[in-house]
């Protein structure tokens, strides 16, 4: 994996392509080393790069403690 950070205008590239975004919402770049970077909708905050196995790591561990926190406060 390349260490160097990549210019705006490639981040930019990356963003705006749609071969990037698995049906219209799953942003999917191998390239991209961002964990989170912004959803499609910029002001709509921000999405999960589900190509970079510590972003999908992040995301798990997340949902799993959203789920046990849920059904612990029963």
């Amino acid at each position: 994996m390349n260490q160097e950070k990549p210019s705006k205008e490639t981040l930019e590239k990356w963003h705006q392509d749609p071969n990037n975004w698995v049906l219209g919402i799953f942003y999917f770049n191998r390239e991209d080393p961002r964990i989170f970077p912004p959803k499609r909708l910029a002001w709509a905050g921000w999405t999960v790069n589900f190509a970079n196995p510590y972003s999908v790591s992040i995301f798990l561990a997340l949902v799993t403690i959203f789920i046990l926190v849920a059904f612990f406060k029963k």
